[in-house]
């Protein structure tokens, strides 16, 4: 038993001011602020803000880009999209059903940025298995594409941490590009431009 809302079970999920306050689309986003080009995803820089590239070791792509800020960590990762329906109810099924098989336990909430999962997922380093890590998963539906977040350290239980790291995701720009890509698939990422070049 699936417990999809019946209202819109392919329907688009995102915050109703999503273009105005973000995630946005490359289209909508400031042409003058001075975001960090990745590919798929243009950060803008912020005080204290570090970030990582998390790459595939295998095919030495870039998967996903880590976000330190805050004491926390906010994972992203985005995806092409049907230009009509929404991956988030479905991306969310399969996040429980991961988070279950690992032993962990999830809940279903309705967050700031939409529908959310809180998870406790086991760590595997503690010897009697007691440590768990808690992690937020948010997940925006965009034009053609689909923007995953995985909040992790103080943002997944601290409130004003949260509201920062929200604002953070809220910020980033999306780069769908025109290419035609299969809907799921990874928008591709790259390595930034050094500073001080175009």
């Amino acid at each position: 038993m699936t417990d999809l809302t019946p209202e819109t079970p392919t329907g688009k999920e995102a915050p109703l001011d999503r273009e105005s306050a973000g995630p946005f689309d490359e289209s909508e986003a400031n042409p003058v602020r001075p975001y960090i080009d990745l590919g798929g995803i243009k950060v803008l820089p912020r005080e204290g803000l570090n970030l990582r590239l998390e790459v595939e070791e295998q095919t030495k792509r870039i998967v996903a880009v880590g976000l330190d800020y805050a004491d926390s960590t906010l994972q992203v990762q985005p995806f092409a999209a049907p230009r009509t329906t929404g991956l988030w109810a479905e991306t969310r099924e399969q996040i429980r059903q991961q988070v279950r098989q690992q032993g962990g336990r999830v809940e279903e909430r309705q967050g700031p940025l939409g529908p959310e999962l809180l998870a406790e997922v086991p760590v595997v380093a503690g010897a009697d298995g007691s440590d768990k890590r808690l992690a937020r998963f948010v997940g925006i539906d965009g034009p053609r594409w689909f923007l995953r977040g995985v909040i992790g350290g103080a943002a997944a239980s601290d409130t004003e941490a949260a509201a920062k790291v929200e604002d953070l995701f809220r910020s980033l720009v999306v780069v769908r590009g025109t290419a035609p890509m299969p809907p799921r698939d990874l928008i591709p990422l790259k390595m930034p431009a050094t500073p001080g070049t175009a």
